[in-house]
């Protein structure tokens, strides 16, 4: 046995209804967007913002937030943490989730949706373009994960013999897997160099941003473990596991320091410190952003409050959202593409994003009720 087990229990549960209302709202938005009236009709994308909350959500922050699998496999597999591994199955299901609503989320914003595969032709490609790398490792990384996910469904099935089989060659796919999110989420970062004058200078910290992306994707795994994990125990009527969650939690406290060291110290290199107390929104959201990076630092530098499970999920939380408005205010809403273009996102952009969101939270709540993917408390 693996020492995992599917929770059980009844799927259409109200929550879940919730969940699926949302799903259908935002599904007759998609079918306006790609049967109907097209990209036009449902967003508010124009010639200086070819892309908004659909990229911006689901490929730079969504992915990052589904970095738990990475951060764990870093943690399990290169730092030898074994204790940590009851948490990788199911770090793995939302990391291909969230990976694969992301992907799902870019082909929302294809103008040309129906050439999707031109991309895995090398006759196509541009080797001077930074998506091009951050879309074929996305495309490969959704494998990957769908085949480190594999043994469960295998497991499910009694198919004792292929599992064995998948399990010789984990390896060279948790090498992958590691390989993979290091090269995209920094490339993510690279982004922010090539765009020049049009991001903000608060966040435009040259040839640093691939180094800060990776990192608040680190940030982001680690936390979305600890949230996972803390909600699931709550919501399943789990055990906590509080001291799991505490240890996982000190590799953090390094994460967070290095990143707010650095980022101040660049600025104060650039001579950038000054515009953080200019009074725009730029240096109001900057000032919000960095607030949260250092409550849970604060949090996670006591002892007493890293082993109480309340103060780690107020931790993680602030870290979710510090990343997330790191990723936002680099990439939309500090973005300034020149003068006469403005925007924010439709009513119908924001129902795509929030049906993707419900779609994977659908999945996974099916997934973990019928495949053995929270460990076994026995």
């Amino acid at each position: 046995m693996s020492g995992h087990q599917a929770l059980g229990g009844r799927i259409l549960t109200k929550p879940f209804m919730v969940l699926m209302v949302i799903w259908l709202i935002g599904s007759f938005f998609g079918v306006q967007r790609f049967f109907m009236d097209g990209m036009g009709a449902v967003s508010n994308l124009n010639g200086g913002y070819a892309w908004g909350i659909w990229v911006v959500y689901d490929v730079v922050v969504g992915t990052a937030f589904a970095c738990g699998g990475y951060a764990l496999a870093i943690a399990v597999y290169v730092f030898n943490k074994g204790r940590y591994h009851p948490l990788v199955r199911s770090a793995v299901l939302a990391s291909l989730l969230g990976y694969a609503m992301g992907g799902f989320g870019a082909f929302f914003d294809m103008g040309r949706f129906w050439q999707f595969y031109e991309i895995f032709l090398p006759k196509n490609w541009n080797f001077n373009a930074v998506m091009l790398e951050v879309g074929l490792c996305v495309a490969i990384y959704i494998i990957v994960l769908f085949l480190e996910f594999a043994p469960a469904v295998l497991e499910r099935l009694g198919m004792r013999n292929a599992q064995n089989t998948l399990n010789k060659v984990l390896f060279f796919l948790i090498a992958l897997g590691v390989l993979l999110p290091t090269m995209h989420q920094s490339s993510l970062g690279s982004l922010l160099i090539t765009m020049g004058h049009k991001i903000h200078p608060l966040w435009q910290t040259m040839h640093f941003q691939p180094l800060l992306a990776l990192v608040t994707a680190l940030i982001m795994g680690f936390s979305i473990v600890v949230f996972e994990a803390s909600t699931s125990a709550v919501s399943f009527g789990r055990q906590p596991e509080s001291s799991l969650l505490s240890g996982l939690s000190k590799a953090v406290i390094g994460l967070l320091s290095f990143f707010l060291l650095v980022r101040v110290v660049i600025l104060l290199l650039q001579g950038k410190l000054g515009l953080i107390f200019a009074g725009d929104l730029g240096s109001l959201l900057f000032l919000f952003e960095m607030a949260l990076f250092i409550i849970p630092l604060v949090i996670l530098l006591s002892p007493a409050r890293r082993s109480r499970g309340s103060q780690l999920l107020i931790a993680a939380v602030s870290m979710l959202f510090a990343g997330a408005m790191y990723r936002f205010n680099a990439f939309l809403i500090t973005y300034d593409p020149g003068p006469g273009y403005s925007y924010f996102p439709s009513t119908p952009e924001i129902m795509i994003t929030l049906s993707i969101i419900a779609l994977e939270l659908m999945i996974y709540l099916v997934l973990v009720k019928t495949l053995p993917v929270l460990h076994s408390e026995a």
